[in-house]
């Protein structure tokens, strides 16, 4: 059996408005599961703070950024081309409108109604459900 890799820290952020709908962006072409949507974020870079790349990622992929932001939880998905260990964050403040500087397509989402989700994002989404529906109701 051959050791795994050192997970790979990624910074992902989840954009909720007051009504509950959350951002979710397609992965490009020429990225491991092109066309699956995703939670936007990104790789942190060595010696970067994971809300600090989180925000550098917002700026880069969707000219968004952010004011604040609070960790929700991590999860680590081992995929074929890489383990990753994901920091989710939560952000209800941000400056601007999402615009797709890397050629993705985006979507707010209430019920999520696009396909095919990235795997790790799939458990999460009763989790998020759950949050942002108990603030709703």
């Amino acid at each position: 059996m051959t050791k795994t890799a050192k997970p790979i820290d990624v910074a992902v952020g989840i954009l909720m408005q007051p009504n509950g709908d959350v951002l979710l962006g397609q992965r490009p072409q020429g990225k491991p599961y092109a066309g699956y949507w995703e939670f936007p974020g990104g790789k942190v870079e060595e010696g970067e703070a994971i809300l600090d790349a989180l925000k550098r990622e917002f700026v880069e992929e969707l000219g968004v950024q952010i004011e604040s932001a609070e960790e929700w939880c991590g999860v680590e998905h081992v995929y074929e081309h890489a383990h990753v260990r994901l920091h989710f964050f939560i952000s209800h403040a941000w400056h601007g409108e999402p615009q797709s500087l890397e050629g993705q397509a985006f979507a707010w989402q209430g019920t999520v109604g696009v396909a095919p989700l990235l795997p790790a994002t799939i458990p999460l989404l009763e989790w998020l459900d759950q949050l942002r529906y108990s603030r709703t109701a």
